[in-house]
């Protein structure tokens, strides 16, 4: 299974974008997205990771994945870990609504609301996406056979 993320606004605290599922070649939308902003020079926890394509597995150990087993007892096998990204560790596909809830992670969203009108960015639902897209990519995962893309329409 292959995802995309089109990332199409940064500004001073968030990027928005949304994700995909390009599998057989179509765009098939699964849900809004959140970052942090882009920046040329990385500052912890305020950075999002480089455009570029990285393969997901699943982490099955830290505080997320504990939090995760009891949050989401009944589909959860493991948290979606975006790997190799250069200069970055523990990047995961998580629940959250605004950049207070990322480090560079994924936030994964039903709803988005503009980071570019005086907003610092927001997804809404992201339990509701979460739980709508997890088995999927978790069975993915598991086989081995999950890879996301980045893709940066905002900026040049």
């Amino acid at each position: 299974m292959n995802l995309e993320v089109l990332r199409f606004s940064s500004e001073k605290d968030s990027t928005l974008g949304a994700l995909f599922d390009i599998t057989n070649g179509d765009r098939k939308f699964l849900c809004y997205t959140l970052e942090d902003e882009y920046r040329e020079e990385k500052v912890m926890h305020e950075t999002r990771i480089p455009a570029g394509t990285y393969k997901v597995t699943l982490r099955t150990w830290g505080g997320f994945h504990s939090n995760y087993q009891n949050r989401f007892s009944d589909i959860h096998v493991g948290m979606l870990w975006i790997n190799d990204v250069p200069n970055f560790e523990h990047i995961l596909i998580h629940c959250g609504n605004d950049d207070d809830d990322t480090s560079g992670c994924l936030l994964v969203g039903e709803t988005q609301t503009a980071n570019n009108l005086g907003s610092d960015g927001f997804v809404g639902g992201s339990t509701r996406a979460y739980r709508a897209i997890y088995p999927k990519l978790a069975k993915a995962a598991k086989e081995n056979n999950l890879t996301i893309t980045y893709t940066d329409f905002d900026t040049v």
